[in-house]
């Protein structure tokens, strides 16, 4: 029995001693009265009001105190301070010393440490150590000023809760939003919602979710982002990382750079933006989508860059500039190409495809060591194979014409082949025919210049240089490998037929082994045909 009533005494000590700690003592006032038919259980208060409750201390010009509630109400240029960096401020104060919880109303201002938090009517929880607003409020730091129409903030990290109508300003840009997290020591923002970022006349970000540094504007942009400039060029990705401060942009899956001016987007699931110098690439599954034209061309390659480059030769303009390396396949309605590597010159609208090119058009087929397309319009203007050049249109099953020499340049039309020319040891073998489209045989010559013409996808005429030897053979007096010129190949797996089919990884055709017939030979080599130079070379022996 003793026993039991130690342990009660020494409990109803310690909740003596935990009432004691939680009770609102006030530390002094001017004058004390009591008015028992209108506040029977407060105390009135006047003057130089100060309530202490644990850490903090509470000014004000006048209040109620209810010591029997350990609470209070206070009037009058109230001043509230905890430690030494938080201070708040108001015209009205209530204060419940039980729960810890401050109400302060009109002109209210939270001070801490260089964060300001201004509203009409704000509530702070101790037990939290957490300041909230309901009806409009700003919360401004040295960096930025943040308007919401309700928000939170914790002193004790620094960070702050948006809410409706979420409006972020500084000097350099503005961020707008639903909801956004803030954290008023670091000047990161957590984008957890649709956001528009801006920077007047420049730039405009859209993201949902992510975060951004207010003081450095670098950021991390997740969920499908979008950067949108205002000289037309757009960046949208899965994950962006972007220093706004060097305009370098880190696209990781399903980039698209667009540039509305050059109607060029590229895409990839990786690439880089420099807006600085006004660059971009892009790889892993890599595309660029050219969309001026009706007529849309798409090229692939393992990596895509694209640049705009001064012009010299202008003054001061830029003119774009495609590179593309390794495996490139491009598509176009009126037109397809393969290559190994290639460069778009947009000054002079220039395709310059490197390293055993193949083009085709129609059922037309061009190649060469070096081809060069000249583009007017988005279309093909013509083509010029420098070096081993050889043209070949399919006629039947195994039938081919074909021309071959050191340069070839073929002029297209509204999609279709026009004219040819063949510069250099120029050999030609084609199939004439009747009115009836019969074939009248097979006609092979050699010359050191030929020009043909065609419509309507079919040879019209030949022209050729005095110094010309030529044989038509009847088709059943000559076998098909005689019907073929030394460096012949028909690459037609190797050809793009549709958009996504510049994805596909054919295998790529065997060219002939053969010596390969430069466009820089002797003015004796460009003139002699090659029958010719095989009779001679026999009298040497």
């Amino acid at each position: 029995m003793k026993r039991f009533v130690v342990i009660l005494v020494c409990v109803c000590a310690a909740c003596g001693v935990l009432r004691a700690q939680n009770m609102v003592y006030l530390e002094h006032c001017e004058t004390l009265s009591f008015d028992k038919k209108r506040l029977p259980d407060a105390q009135l208060l006047k003057g130089n009001v100060c309530f202490r409750h644990e850490e903090a201390l509470m000014y004000c010009d006048s209040a109620y105190f209810y010591s029997v509630t350990n609470s209070f109400d206070a009037f009058g240029h109230v001043r509230f301070v905890q430690g030494d960096t938080l201070e708040g401020f108001g015209d009205v104060l209530f204060y419940d010393g039980n729960t810890k919880i401050a109400r302060l109303r009109r002109h209210v201002k939270l001070i801490h440490r260089t964060t300001i938090l201004q509203t009409d009517s704000m509530n702070y929880n101790r037990n939290l150590n957490l300041a909230y607003y309901f009806s409009g409020g700003t919360i401004e730091d040295k960096s930025n000023t943040l308007s919401s129409v309700w928000g939170s903030y914790c002193p004790t990290n620094n960070q702050a809760v948006f809410n409706t109508n979420v409006h972020l300003q500084n000097e350099s840009f503005t961020f707008d939003a639903d909801t956004l997290i803030y954290n008023t020591e670091t000047n990161v923002a957590t984008l957890v919602c649709p956001t528009t970022i801006i920077y007047k006349d420049e730039t405009t970000i859209l993201s949902s979710d992510g975060w951004y540094n207010t003081n450095t504007e670098r950021s991390m942009l997740l969920s499908r982002s979008r950067i949108i400039h205002n000289d037309g060029k757009q960046l949208t990705g899965d994950t962006i990382y972007y220093d706004k401060k060097i305009g370098l942009g880190n696209v990781f899956g399903h980039m698209e750079m667009m540039d509305t001016a050059q109607h060029m987007t590229l895409y990839g699931n990786y690439g880089v933006m420099h807006e600085n110098e006004k660059s971009g690439f892009a790889t892993d599954s890599a595309y660029l989508l050219e969309w001026s034209q009706e007529k849309k061309s798409y090229i692939h390659a393992d990596t895509l860059f694209t640049e705009e480059v001064p012009d010299t030769l202008h003054g001061d303009s830029l003119y774009r500039q495609v590179r593309a390396f390794f495996h490139v396949r491009a598509y176009n309605d009126d037109y397809q190409f393969v290559c190994d590597s290639m460069v778009y010159c947009g000054r002079d609208s220039i395709v310059t495809m490197y390293h055993e090119p193949v083009c085709w058009s129609e059922n037309n087929q061009i190649s060469a060591d070096t081809i060069f397309v000249y583009l007017k319009n988005g279309t093909i203007d013509y083509a010029h194979g420098v070096g081993s050049a050889l043209g070949i249109k399919q006629e039947g099953a195994e039938e081919f014409d074909q021309l071959s020499g050191k340069e070839m340049k073929a002029f297209i039309r509204d999609g279709q082949v026009r004219e040819v020319e063949v510069n250099g040891n120029a050999e030609t073998v084609f199939y004439p025919r009747n009115d009836d489209s019969t074939y009248v045989g097979v006609n092979k010559s050699q010359s050191s210049y030929v020009n043909m013409f065609l419509e309507n996808n079919k040879i019209h005429h030949v022209r050729f240089t005095t110094i010309t030897t030529g044989t038509l053979y009847p088709l059943n007096q000559i076998e098909q490998k005689d019907t073929r010129l030394v460096g012949f190949f028909w690459a037609i797996q190797e050809r793009p037929t549709s958009p996504i089919s510049i994805f596909d990884q054919p295998a790529r055709t065997e060219r002939p082994k053969q010596k390969a017939v430069s466009a820089t030979e002797e003015e004796e080599e460009e003139e002699t045909p090659k029958q010719v130079k095989v009779q001679r070379n026999k009298h040497k022996k």
